[in-house]
This record gives C-alpha cells, structure tokens and sequence, in this order.
C-alpha cells in the first residue's frame, strides 16, 4: 500500500483480469523460488516508525501535508490521518557500524524533523494511540489527502456495506461506530524488516509469529483511546477492528478478517502469498502494464505488482514482502506488533531483542513452533495487548508463565545469543538488552507509566479527564525527547 494509486472507480472485468494476473504473479513467483533467483548474499535490516503531530496543548493537528513540505526528505511519507507521518529509515545490515550509529541516524533524522514541524506550529510524538484524540478527531476530514487512502477507504466500506462498529472492554469500555477507516490512524506502530533468502523465510516467519506476544507485552505503549483506559496496547483490537471488511453475517461465518493472525505455522513464504490470493478477494484492483511471465522469460525481474498490491491491504501482524531493488529480488519479514515509541532508546532495545530472539530460535534444534500448537501464539498475541506486562503466556515447556519471568529466565539469554552470532558483541548487546530486562525487573513499560501518570493528575491532583490527559501527554513528549528508556519515567 505504499504506492500512489490513482482516484478511479473499479469495474467486474477489473477484478477478474486483476485475480488473473494475480495468480500468474503466484506461478511466477513459483518459478523464482525453484530457480533461486533471490539476493541472500548481504540480508539487512529495516525500520519504519510512524509518529503523530500535535500542536502546542499535545492536541493532534491536522498538518501532514504541511509538515512533509516542512521536512522536504523523501525518507518521510504521509499516513493514514492527517496528524500522523512515516519515517522510512535506511537499510543497513544489523552489524554495520554497530547499533549506537543505527541509533545515531534515527535520533538526528527525528530530530531534524521536529526543528521543521515546529516551524508550523507541530511536534512528533512517537506513542502507539494518542492519549488526546477524541472520537471527533477521526471523521473523514481527518482522512489524508493522498488518494490512495481514500480509494483504500471507499473499497473497504463497499465490502462491508455498513459502518463499522468499534467496541473494546478492557479497563473501561468503548462502543462507537465510524463511517470512514480514519480511526486506523489512532494505530501508530513501529515496524521491524529483515532480510532474509528464501529457504530460511519459513523459520525466522515462524519464530516471529510465536514471540509476537512477548513483544507486546514488553513494549505496550497505547493504553488510552477517545479519552478512555482500554487495553495496555489497545492498538491490537483497534487496528482489527477499523479495517474489517466483513459484516457481522460473515464473521460468525468464519469469514477470515484482512488484519490477520493466519492459522498455521509454514513451509514456504509462498504459503503466506497464496493464501492471500486464495481467502481475500482484492481492494484495490488495479492491473500493472507489466507481464510478470514474459518478463521472467526475457531475463528480467518480474515487480509482480498485483501480488505485492494485494499482499499490502491483508494485514497480517508479521508480514511476507516481496521487494526489486536495484534490479534484484529479496524477501524481507515486515514485523508489524509493536507500537511506536517511547523512545529511541526503546525502539532500539526493542530491534536488538527482536533480531536476536528470532536467531536464536532459528537456530535451535527443536525449533518453538513444533513444540508449540499456532493457536497458542494467537492468544499470546491478545492476552498481551491487554495485559501489557502483566501478562500470562504460554511457553512450551514453562506452560503459562508471567512475561517478565518468561523473558528473565528463557527468552533475554537467548536473544544475548542470537545477537552474538549475528555479530554484535557484549558492549553493544548489554545496554540494549539492558533496557528490556529492566523493564522486566520493573514492571514498567509507556502503557504502565502513561495509566500511571493519568490516575495521579485525574484522580489524585483531581485534574478533568480531558486536561489530565493532555498534561500527561505533554510529560510523556518531555520525557521522549530526553531519550531515557520509558522504565525510568517518574511519576510526579
């Protein structure tokens, strides 16, 4: 979906020419697979984080377009809403220049992108849902002006046929309707790639699936949403929720929804974009001038542009890419759990526990997800978005197990090994994985710091709910701004 689309209105003989070359897009990736005609040589590593913008009073301003202008760096992107931005940072392999450069980069390019968006009266905030977004926030006017958005938004509710219904019970309820998608803009993520060669997708796909529910629980940060406490990472249930193209008739039916789990471990990433093909009829139809076949057999490499367009309106929290760069093919895993923020420092621990999580479980003998039922890891996933770090989960051979104890005892040392092999060594690996076992040993991550720091100015300083999140919010981009991993917030 990161491609501009033109404003247009779809016929019956595009979506039947469009799951045509779908499908030849599927034989020819077939093709490739068998042939191995992927780059496996230099794998790198990928980051995307997306932010949102507020004014001065930490209320979200509608000034995207303005702020792109601002930046004028074709690394940043428009989102969804009008108060969100996309930063794309450049690949680099995991080992290069060692993390404090990676961390280097990220922290001047935000910070260069503060300087700018406050010449427009903006700030950057990297938070999974913005604490003062109202529910009037999200109607269509706050829909971006990219096109591609707004023909994403009219094929999603000719799908459904009526509004969508967003309800989530956690420590308060929420029940609301939306007439747009706008809502998905409340869900800010940051979003981890890695490289990997074809016959090694299947394990690290794997292995990311069944630690996705540790992620969330270690690095929740989205506790409120319209002025509610719902889940520790209410993003979870709001992002299934505002993209859902079924009616209520079709999910009792079991109807498979676009934001999607999946429903088994695999062999092959061709499983992932097969499946897609199979189970999800398109949104956005649109036929590229390129024939993937023809290509393949003059010598070329094929974009496969249906199947990457198709593959970027189902989403899955780990996702299959398929990307040509430079004339050649790779593969990449889109890591797609984790909400922006708090910090760089965080965001960084975050990627270190990740990358080295996912190796060393690549590498064990008897790898997680045979020991491990798919379904198990599912409910990971949703015990975790609401429990944050106080979660419960399972774990073969530990059964259900807090997070912190399954990550102190289990999962930290293995991560400390992975990033070993992939070449980091003790004096980068420590203070990243430092972060991660401390907010562990804390308890203490930005959704417990923001619920905390909400009920002293609401219920102790007797602040309304309203200014009390707003303060909160500015404390929180204070604090952002110093860099100290969100464990060590005070709450005063």
């Amino acid at each position: 979906m990161g491609r501009d689309v033109p404003a247009l209105t779809f016929t019956r003989d595009d979506r039947r020419r469009f799951r045509d070359r779908t499908h030849t897009c599927l034989d020819v990736l077939a093709r490739m697979l068998r042939e191995a005609r992927f780059d496996v040589e230099r794998p790198q590593v990928g980051l995307e984080i997306e932010l949102n913008l507020v004014d001065d009073a930490a209320r979200p301003a509608m000034r995207s377009t303005e702020v792109l202008e601002a930046i004028a760096d074709p690394a940043w992107d428009s989102e969804l809403g009008r108060f969100n931005l996309e930063i794309n940072i450049a690949p680099r392999r995991l080992a290069a220049g060692g993390p404090d450069a990676w961390e280097g980069e990220i922290r001047a390019a935000l910070d260069h992108a503060e300087e700018r968006a406050s010449q427009v009266g903006t700030h950057l905030v990297m938070i999974g849902t913005l604490p003062t977004l109202d529910r009037a926030d999200v109607d269509h006017s706050a829909l971006s002006e990219n096109p591609r958005y707004h023909l994403l938004n009219e094929q999603i509710f000719a799908a459904r046929g009526e509004d969508l219904l967003i309800e989530i019970d956690g420590v308060e309820r929420l029940r609301t309707y939306a007439d747009t998608i706008t809502p998905e803009a409340a869900c800010t993520s940051t979003q981890f790639h890695l490289q990997v060669a074809p016959e090694e997708f299947a394990d690290h796909w794997n292995a990311a699936q069944a630690v996705a529910g540790v992620q969330i629980a270690l690095a929740a940060n989205s506790p409120f949403l319209f002025g509610r406490e719902l889940w520790s990472e209410t993003r979870i249930p709001l992002f299934e929720q505002a993209t859902d193209t079924r009616p209520d008739e079709l999910r009792i039916q079991g109807v498979r929804p676009r934001v999607w789990f999946g429903e088994r471990w695999i062999t092959s990433v061709f499983d992932l974009f097969e499946e897609n093909t199979r189970y999800f009829p398109a949104l956005l139809p649109l036929v590229d001038d390129e024939d993937p076949e023809a290509a393949l057999d003059r010598g070329d490499i094929p974009h496969l542009a249906e199947l990457t367009l198709h593959n970027g309106t189902v989403y899955r929290w780990n996702r299959p890419v398929y990307a040509v760069v430079d004339g050649v093919p790779h593969l990449r895993v889109e890591n797609r759990v984790l909400p922006a923020g708090p910090t760089v420092a965080d965001v960084m621990s975050n990627g270190a526990f990740y990358y080295g999580l996912l190796r060393a479980l690549v590498d064990e003998d008897r790898p997680v997800w045979t020991r491990m039922s798919f379904s198990a890891a599912e409910d990971n996933l949703h015990t975790a978005a609401r429990r944050g770090i106080d979660a419960e989960l399972f774990w073969p051979g530990m059964g259900q197990v807090p997070a912190s104890e399954l990550v102190l005892r289990r999962l930290l040392p293995l991560a400390h090994r992975g990033l070993e092999r992939l070449g980091l060594d003790a004096q980068w690996r420590e203070p990243l994985l430092g972060i991660i076992e401390q907010r562990c040993v804390t308890g203490r991550n930005g959704a417990v710091w923001q619920s905390e720091m909400f009920h002293r100015l609401h219920d102790v300083t007797h602040l309304p709910r309203a200014e009390a999140l707003r303060r909160m919010t500015g404390q929180y981009i204070d604090y952002m701004h110093l860099n100290a991993p969100a464990h060590t917030w005070p709450v005063d």
